[in-house]
């Protein structure tokens, strides 16, 4: 059987038949990547332009994720002294909204360190670890990734559309 050559970039393509672990977790960090595609080579003012009526724009995609990234891993899994898991819908909006110090760069910063210390802290959990959620019970890391997954592709379609009604561009790469 002839050797297919792969995208290296589709970490899910490339652990078809991996474990589970490595199967979510490079499905998430795909979406990931994908998100940070939608976002750099727009201007700030692209990134941050409103072309729906909702207050939803890349930018704020970008700033939301963040945020559900800090919610998910850093609140639930590694909590600082204090720290509380935000459960209001008046939060989620919030986390949408943008200051004048964001711009496409500082957000994709921003993104990618919280993404990077998401990873370590659930490197030290395995899937079966199971922590309180103030809205859910219990809940495993196993089911945040995938919970992480979906909230992240989710919003990453939003980025997409988005980006094609912004310059055209279109497509996970």
């Amino acid at each position: 059987m002839a050797e297919i050559a792969i995208d290296p970039t589709l970490g899910p393509v490339v652990n078809r038949v991996a474990g589970e672990r490595d199967v979510l977790e490079s499905f998430l960090d795909f979406h990931r990547a994908v998100l940070l595609r939608k976002l750099r080579g727009l201007s700030d003012p692209d990134a941050a332009r409103r072309l729906l009526p909702s207050a939803t724009t890349i930018a704020g995609l970008v700033r939301h994720l963040t945020e559900i990234e800090r919610n998910w891993f850093h609140i639930l899994l590694d909590p600082a002294p204090g720290e509380v898991f935000p459960t209001s819908e008046e939060a989620a909006l919030a986390s949408f909204t943008l200051d004048e110090r964001d711009t496409v760069e500082s957000l994709a910063a921003d993104y990618e360190r919280t993404c990077d210390r998401s990873r370590e802290i659930a490197a030290r959990f395995d899937l079966d670890h199971v922590v309180p959620q103030p809205q859910l019970g219990e809940v495993s890391l196993r089911w945040i990734l995938v919970h992480m997954i979906e909230e992240t592709a989710r919003h990453v379609g939003h980025a997409d559309i988005l980006r094609e009604l912004t310059d055209g561009t279109t497509g996970a790469l």
